[in-house]
């Protein structure tokens, strides 16, 4: 997907590095680290919004931990060379001697900008369409993974475990209801040999499931 800017000084500002501006100290000239801020947090949110929306399965804490691993540095920056983004900065000659286009850290921190300076320019929507169409082979790598045994679906992963173990299927069973029907709470136990090895909630049956065998397995050392 391809954006237009219609405020120009935005985007270039989005890709001017300090060291660019230490060294010019230009009049009215600003570097990226504002924009870099609003951008991780505008990031944040379009990444949590697009896992909650694919995953709604997993609980709070494996929806964290993938999103952990997308607006990490290396995805970010493997993102901001497909999109040549290094060609384009502007940097200081110190930065330029040591080779700081294909720095990882300068290109992540660039990426957030120019997010943030999407989003300024064009609003939120405009902003999670094009963050998702540049982060398309991380997402498609993290929803390969997910769908593999030994990712992070852990009801998977949890009756493998069972079954070269006791040649068995866990049970799971639903023991407590609470809230409102809109904003239920479900409590899940999972069992193995009549034994409850993990207790899980969530605002799905499915979630709660996740949780209890996400349990399980770090009792049994997995």
């Amino acid at each position: 997907m391809k954006y237009r800017f219609r405020d120009d000084n935005i985007l270039e500002e989005a890709l001017t590095h300090k060291s660019y501006v230490n060294e010019r100290r230009e009049p009215g000239r600003t570097h990226n680290e504002r924009l870099e801020f609003l951008g991780d947090a505008v990031l944040s949110l379009i990444i949590s919004d697009y896992l909650a929306r694919h995953y709604p399965e997993l609980s709070e804490g494996a929806l964290s931990k993938l999103k952990a691993k997308l607006v990490s540095e290396a995805p970010l920056a493997n993102a901001a060379r497909r999109l040549d983004l290094g060609r384009y900065l502007r940097l200081g000659r110190g930065e330029e001697r040591s080779k700081g286009r294909d720095k990882a850290s300068l290109l992540a921190d660039a990426l957030e900008a120019v997010i943030a300076a999407v989003y300024l320019d064009g609003g939120f929507d405009v902003s999670r369409d094009i963050t998702v169409d540049i982060l398309a082979e991380e997402l498609r790598q993290l929803d390969a993974a997910h769908e593999q045994p030994g990712g992070d679906d852990y009801k998977t992963r949890f009756q493998e475990w069972c079954q070269k173990r006791y040649e068995m299927l866990p049970q799971y069973l639903v023991v407590g209801e609470t809230g409102p029907d809109h904003q239920k709470l479900f409590e899940v136990e999972v069992k193995v040999n009549q034994r409850v090895v993990g207790v899980g909630r969530g605002n799905s049956k499915k979630e709660a499931e996740q949780e209890a065998a996400q349990q399980a397995l770090e009792q049994m050392g997995h």
